[in-house]
């Protein structure tokens, strides 16, 4: 089972899940920008779901969805209990991570490491689909160290699709799991579009979603001539206004494109809200640095909400007044 629309398509747009970025405020942010793309959550190990702050960790506003849980594991009866948790709290699909190459989740055996596992991923995908009705997917890489070659991505696939899993989000660059930081994982190994492209046309009854890379609309759209589904990364944090046309441009709805006023200003009820539950000014807005990137006085913008003395007493009022001040040069003075 695949996430669909009611027509019956895939989703065709989604946004990475992201360490330390795509948590519940990000989250609402972006739904001020696109209210259809596919958001994902941080990857959440299986031992913190079951042993951590659930609450803390798995809750999210209503106005998130579709939402995704990403989970990091590599024990199917741990996995398929978590998906039921997270069917439970809400979700809307469950995904497996295999596509993280860093030193500490390889050291629990999960991640990026699991492309040498096809049979074990296989055996958590199926866990997984038993013990939920919404749909199981996995993230993973073209392929890990020396087993990159085309042949061993497909071998992957086809064990895990045999599975039950519908739907492959592939990152088109290889993981070195040895030599290179996550970071430079991210950007050193080539992308290989064609490969996901081959793997769409080998596997036309997957749905294929590719990532890497993408950071503007034009990209998105030729992409979705040769696969499924598109889903971004960094560019979703650097230059989040990118998704303020997606609604038009990808999903032909015909919402009026909201300013970046606007979408600061849809934002303040929400930080308030968010602020009488105990949340900090800071952990939400860390995520709305980038919003006026390219703009005027972005950085202005960007120095107001980092300013520690602005941040430590300061309510919604803050954005209002870093608002103002961005778009008539005031200088903003303590608050």
């Amino acid at each position: 089972m695949t996430k669909v629309f009611s027509d019956g398509a895939v989703n065709p747009l989604s946004v990475a899940p992201m360490m330390d970025h795509t948590d519940r405020h990000f989250r609402y942010f972006l739904r001020q920008l696109t209210r259809h793309t596919l958001l994902y959550t941080e990857m959440i190990t299986a031992q913190a779901i079951l042993h951590g702050d659930r609450p803390k960790l798995l809750d999210f506003s209503p106005e998130e969805k579709p939402v995704a849980l990403q989970l990091g594991g590599d024990n199917p009866q741990l996995l398929a209990e978590c998906a039921r948790i997270g069917q439970d709290w809400g979700y809307d699909e469950i995904n497996l991570n295999v596509g993280c190459p860093s030193d500490r989740v390889q050291s629990g055996n999960f991640g990026a490491c699991l492309m040498a596992q096809p049979e074990l991923v296989a055996q958590c995908v199926a866990a997984m689909q038993r013990a939920v009705a919404i749909p199981v997917t996995v993230k993973h890489r073209i392929g890990i160290d020396d087993q990159d070659s085309y042949e061993d991505l497909v071998k992957f696939v086809t064990v895990v699709a045999q599975a039950g899993c519908q739907r492959f989000t592939v990152h088109a660059r290889k993981a070195w799991l040895q030599g290179l930081s996550p970071k430079e994982n991210r950007t050193i190994p080539p992308l290989r579009y064609q490969d996901v492209y081959q793997l769409k046309k080998d596997c036309p009854e997957l749905a294929i979603e590719i990532n890497g890379g993408i950071t503007q609309m034009e990209q998105i759209n030729a992409h979705l001539h040769h696969v499924d589904a598109v889903m971004v990364g960094r560019a979703a944090y650097e230059n989040p206004y990118l998704f303020a046309t997606v609604d038009r441009d990808v999903y032909q709805k015909t919402d009026l494109i909201p300013s970046r006023a606007e979408i600061i200003e849809r934002m303040l009820p929400y930080v308030e809200e968010r602020l009488r539950h105990g949340d900090r000014l800071n952990q939400i807005s860390r995520h709305l640095l980038s919003l006026f990137n390219g703009q005027p006085r972005a950085k202005f913008w960007r120095r107001t909400l980092s300013d520690s003395r602005l941040l430590a007493s300061a309510g919604p009022e803050l954005l209002e007044k870093a608002l103002k001040a961005q778009q008539s040069q005031d200088i903003l003075q303590p608050v």
